[in-house]
């Protein structure tokens, strides 16, 4: 008996290791699938084939392992958006500046160490343009007996939003860089990797979600759009917000939301509609305030429908939400001051130690011949401080912890190089030309530090939402035109700001946040829409290592990926 027991014992040991291992272990496959959409099938870059990728469930404060097979035709990192990483840049992801790419034929297994995270955050390459196909959401459950801070829903499901192209993406990469214009609108967005009703050929195959009367639903959105930001709405349903970025949101009820690149929601409904087999779209289209610039202005749509399918349901119409017009900017904005974050503040929000005021500008390089695509024969850039970012040979992190010199600067400036009305509509065109710079900004642990993006009106004055890794920060302000820094502190929120990684920040107008420094390592802050990042709106920060170990940088792992 005693021998029965002990095996039966030592049988649930095993199944438990096992369960655990797989749970904590991941395999992504990078490697090319075949998918049809607009009537065109292509060949695209996925995970484990699966467009979007694989979601990840994790509880809070969990590691997980993710080794990567690169498949594929093309290097390849993968970043861990809206994940902290304490003090593990070694597996943050972005190519160049954390580590060298995976090579095709290479592995490389991402340690991802998971903190104060909760909610909805997600994963996407961060190698070229890679990620308009490879990426998908990450879900942080709160740990095993912690009660929720909304009602339990009684479903959860991933939306997220992508755009589509007819050509190779990395098509379009190599065509607008080589031209020096920009890229090619795509030609749909889409939910969950389908564009829904109002495109060709793609009806059949439209997501649709079914639901039960009394019930509730709460989405994970994950914005994985390249270049757009986007209202979106469900018709006769409210959207109760209840979590952005990874971390829970005082409730806010609303008609629409918006949600920039990069930018995660939680967003809970009621499926209160009395109508029997009623059909409800959810739906998507671009908020995109500037007159000059060209974009996508179609709908992606999805189905909520009651009553589980059948032939009945599928002749019934769907009702369209209203959505806010493209450039209501006023739209836009109402919701993104209306959010608020639910937990206490993590550090005093009433003071800083160091301040980082960054204009964040569309540029342009002059051409030879003026036979670029951009203004008037110029080759199109995007800059901060007037400095277009150069991605270096070898990774800055590398360069850094094993100081290599001559691979990056540090003396990005704090402020701009030269004041003016960024938000002027009639600026001098030698204000357009930025400086090309490998430059980060070194900054003290444990220090606070609060970062200015100021807007500029040069060539073209845009939304931009702006993505740190490493951290998450309180949005205490926001304001259009320029910042004044007598004025608009004073009506910063100090007390419930939301607490994010991604900000967007309004055209010509300014956003501030302040975070803490308690996490060393090399850090990329860059522009989420993805032909900006190609331009060069972007920089590093570099957090010094604290006193203590714990305070300090991991070792890197035995084996990176060679440069």
């Amino acid at each position: 008996m005693s021998r029965n027991i002990i095996l039966l014992f030592f049988l649930s040991l095993v199944n438990f290791v096992f369960c655990e291992a797989l749970l904590r272990h991941h395999e992504f496959f990078v490697k090319e699938a075949s998918y049809t959409r607009l009537c065109e099938t292509k060949s695209i870059l996925t995970v484990n084939g699966q467009f979007p990728g694989p979601t990840l469930y994790v509880l809070k404060g969990d590691t997980i392992y993710v080794k990567v097979h690169n498949n594929g035709r093309y290097n390849i990192t993968l970043h861990w958006h809206g994940v902290k990483q304490p003090r593990n840049p070694w597996s943050d992801g972005p190519e160049y500046i954390t580590q060298c790419p995976i090579q095709p034929g290479d592995t490389f297994n991402y340690q991802i160490i998971f903190s104060m995270e909760v909610g909805t955050i997600w994963w996407h390459a961060h190698s070229d343009w890679s990620r308009a196909t490879v990426h998908g959401a990450i879900v942080v459950h709160p740990e095993p007996g912690t009660h929720l801070p909304f009602p339990e829903p009684h479903q959860e499901v991933p939306i997220i939003f992508g755009e589509w192209w007819k050509e190779d993406v990395m098509q379009v990469l190599e065509e607008f860089v080589a031209s020096g214009g920009a890229p090619r609108d795509s030609d749909a967005y889409t939910i969950n990797g389908q564009p829904g009703d109002f495109y060709p050929c793609s009806s059949q195959d439209i997501f649709k979600l079914n639901v039960e009367y009394g019930k509730r639903y709460l989405l994970r959105m994950v914005n994985a759009a390249m270049n757009e930001v986007l209202f979106f709405a469900i018709a006769n349903h409210s959207l109760t917000v209840v979590g952005a970025d990874g971390s829970y949101t005082k409730p806010l009820t609303k008609e629409y939301v918006v949600i920039a690149p990069g930018q995660t929601l939680d967003c809970m409904f009621e499926a209160n509609q009395v109508r029997p087999k009623g059909r409800y779209y959810m739906a998507a289209r671009a908020y995109s305030p500037a007159a000059t610039i060209p974009f996508d202005n179609a709908t992606t749509t999805a189905i909520l429908q009651y009553g589980g399918g059948g032939s009945v349901l599928t002749n019934t119409s769907p009702i369209l939400p209203s959505l806010p017009y493209y450039n209501d900017t006023t739209a836009a904005f109402d919701f993104i001051a209306s959010l608020r974050s639910l937990d206490p503040n993590l550090f005093p929000l009433n003071g800083h130690d160091t301040r980082i005021y960054s204009t964040v500008s569309i540029n342009t390089f002059p051409c030879k011949n003026n036979s670029c695509a951009g203004p008037n024969g110029t080759r199109l850039a995007a800059s901060m401080n007037n400095i277009s970012f150069e991605y270096p040979s070898i990774d800055i992190l590398r360069a850094y912890y094993y100081h290599i010199n001559g691979v990056f600067g540090t003396q990005f400036p704090r402020v701009p190089p030269l004041y003016y009305n960024f938000t002027d509509s009639n600026l001098p065109v030698i204000l357009r030309t930025p400086k090309h710079a490998t430059k980060a900004r070194v900054i003290e642990y444990n220090s606070i530090v609060e970062v200015i993006f100021q807007g500029t009106a040069l060539v073209a004055g845009i939304d931009h939402p702006m993505h740190l890794h490493g951290f998450n920060f309180y949005i205490v302000g926001w304001g259009f035109g320029n910042f004044d820094e007598n004025k608009d502190p004073m009506n910063y929120n100090l007390v419930d700001p939301p607490f994010r990684n991604t900000v967007l920040v309004p055209i010509n107008g300014w956003a501030a946040i302040r975070f803490r420094a308690h996490n060393p390592g090399v850090w990329f802050l860059h522009c989420h829409l993805e032909r900006h990042l190609t331009w060069g709106m972007d920089v590093v920060f570099i957090v010094k290592n604290g006193k203590r170990t714990q305070e300090s940088m991991l070792p890197p792992p035995v084996h990176m990926p060679r440069c």
